[in-house]
């Protein structure tokens, strides 16, 4: 394939804008080689300004479940848009789609919308931490959340584990408060309630999507949701990955585990920014001007994301036999990369749940980061380099989670697996 021009747009692009891209992942560091620029996408497939097409497996990182340019969603972005792009006042769509949501999520009563994934999360651990009067949160390793500065942490020396800065910029007065523990490791979150003074809340992927895809197991989740109740903290399911992705329920909709809070994104704006968080009515009724706790947003809310969620939503709820569909592609896919790997000696386990799938390159399960880590990231290099040169677009990190839409057909699932039966011989040799 030519990237010639991707390659002269990415140097513009560097001199005005830091690395070249607005969100890191983007710049392919853990792949190598420059990122195709992206000209516009059309159901499965993404075309690049050379040219070059691409079976997209990334759709936006996750949102596009219906594919690129999904007519009925792109008519209700349209039609929305011609009333007018933002009002910073109420509309009926931002009630209509707080009803659709509430009424799928047994755990959510109330839900505010807020402009992303990180917003959402960042105000549902300040509701937390106002609805308890406490100031500890515990999160996992390997599980991203965001951006905010609380989230921003890595593993730590004391006994509880707590959390040092990973990122300059952010005060470790700020993430002191921050516990780290294993996922998938009980004993881990019983050693930061040990030792802790006063844990507003847990938050956690239930489906990790941030080290690969790695779902949390059930009886896992139930110790969390125990361990919550005896202490006194709130239990936070982020599903900003997972909802409306890995089932209409999200991962709500494979485990019997209920949380306190719930926060949302990307699929709920069917391609458009948008996020939200929601939870049980006492504590959401916490939340300004309700409430004492403070947030607010003059975009939150954006008649246009709120349509295109709709369009999005309704599609999905009209038909739930969608997610069989995509989940059997899934396994098709996966089972296909096994396959292909295991061909030529090369460790493969993979994982599906709905939509979402990974793979890592280990013959050991992976249950957390640890595991995650002992994958080959070099032939996850080489694997991701070739299957570009083949015109196939996955996620350009081992650590991410690929995704499947209705516009990726069997042809198409068949075509990406002839590819990875090429590319892995070509590393192997």
């Amino acid at each position: 394939m030519d990237h010639a021009k991707s390659i002269e747009a990415f140097k513009e692009a560097s001199r005005y804008i830091p690395g070249g891209v607005d969100s890191p992942v983007r710049a392919f560091g853990s792949v190598g080689g420059v990122p195709p620029f992206i000209d516009r996408g059309e159901g499965a497939y993404l075309y690049d300004i050379d040219g070059n097409r691409y079976i997209d497996y990334v759709q936006s990182w996750g949102p596009l479940i219906f594919g690129h340019c999904d007519p009925e969603i792109e008519e209700a972005v349209v039609e929305t848009a011609r009333k007018g792009l933002s009002f910073g006042a109420p509309t009926l769509l931002e009630t209509e789609l707080a009803r659709e949501i509430v009424e799928l999520f047994e755990s959510i009563d109330k839900v505010r919308f807020v402009n992303s994934g990180t917003e959402a999360v960042m105000s549902a651990i300040r509701l937390a931490r106002g609805a308890t009067g406490r100031d500890d949160i515990v999160k996992f390793t390997g599980c991203y959340h965001g951006h905010s500065d609380s989230l921003l942490v890595q593993a730590g020396s004391g006994a509880a584990t707590f959390g040092n800065p990973s990122s300059p910029g952010v005060p470790a007065d700020l993430t002191r408060h921050t516990l780290l523990a294993t996922y998938n490791d009980l004993e881990s979150v019983e050693r930061c309630f040990e030792q802790s003074e006063g844990i507003a809340c847990v938050i956690i992927e239930p489906i990790a999507g941030n080290m690969g895809l790695v779902p949390a197991e059930e009886e896992f989740l139930k110790g969390l949701r125990a361990l919550c109740d005896e202490h006194g903290a709130l239990l936070i399911f982020d599903e900003v990955m997972s909802g409306f992705r890995a089932s209409l329920k999200g991962a709500q909709g494979l485990t019997s585990v209920r949380p306190d809070l719930v926060t949302l994104g990307k699929v709920i704006g069917g391609g458009m920014p948008v996020g939200a968080f929601g939870g049980r009515r006492e504590i959401m009724a916490q939340l300004s001007p309700e409430g004492p706790v403070y947030q607010a947003g003059t975009l939150s809310g954006n008649p246009v994301a709120m349509a295109a969620g709709l369009a999005s939503l309704r599609k999905l709820k009209s038909d739930p036999s969608i997610y069989v569909t995509l989940a059997d592609r899934a396994r098709k896919l996966t089972e296909g990369f096994a396959a292909a790997a295991h061909a030529v000696e090369l460790p493969m386990v993979t994982e599906v749940r709905g939509s979402m799938f990974g793979f890592f390159f280990t013959d050991e399960a992976v249950k957390n980061f640890e595991d995650a880590k002992r994958g080959d990231n070099e032939i996850f290099k080489a694997f991701h380099r070739e299957m570009l040169e083949r015109g196939v677009y996955l996620a350009c990190s081992s650590y991410e989670t690929g995704f499947i839409s209705t516009a990726h057909g069997d042809e198409l699932i068949e075509e990406t697996i002839r590819a990875a039966y090429e590319s892995l011989e070509r590393i192997a040799e």
